[in-house]
């Protein structure tokens, strides 16, 4: 079974640039709150790492 982490969006691209609000929509995210079961893979990790003030992650399993 793969490592996956649970990923919560914590803050809204509202006035962000055009990049980040990109970024939170490729993890599958864009409504405050809303969380999204994601691989544990270096782009995973990468993108999360772009954005560190827009989400969070909340659980790691596997």
């Amino acid at each position: 079974m793969a490592k996956t982490i649970v990923v919560r969006q914590t803050g809204s691209p509202i006035r962000r640039p055009a990049v980040q609000r990109r970024t939170l929509i490729g993890l599958g995210l864009g409504k405050m709150h809303k969380t999204r079961e994601l691989e544990d893979t270096p782009s995973v990790r990468g993108m999360i790492a772009k954005i560190p003030h827009l989400v969070e992650i909340v659980e790691e399993r596997g």
